[in-house]
């Protein structure tokens, strides 16, 4: 093409930072992105709360709590989904023990 001299400058050096960026991409942080997670005792959960089940992020949708024994502690039993696949997971920890 016929381009001023000027112009034609301008764009080569455009597409030369174009191609320098993406040959090397930069990152502020190598940081995963993660939320944060927060152990919490066991009785303290709610229906409708969320917990970390065998490492898989899950919502409540049903828990009970049992009666201490006697020289036993109170139980929680918690009946869990999946929050990525939807798969019903269950747990029962101490009622006194955190979870995440």
């Amino acid at each position: 093409r016929n381009q001023a001299p000027a112009t034609q400058s301008v764009f080569l050096v455009f597409v030369k930072l174009v191609n320098m960026s993406m040959d090397a991409p930069e990152f502020e942080s190598a940081d995963a992105g993660a939320a944060k997670v927060v152990p919490a005792q066991c009785s303290s959960l709610r229906k409708g709360g969320h917990v970390v089940i065998k490492n898989r992020p899950c919502k409540i949708i049903d828990m009970s709590t049992s009666k201490t024994g006697k020289h036993g502690h109170a139980k929680v039993h918690l009946i869990t989904t999946d929050i990525f696949t939807g798969k019903k997971l269950e747990d029962i920890c101490p009622s006194t023990h955190n979870m995440n």
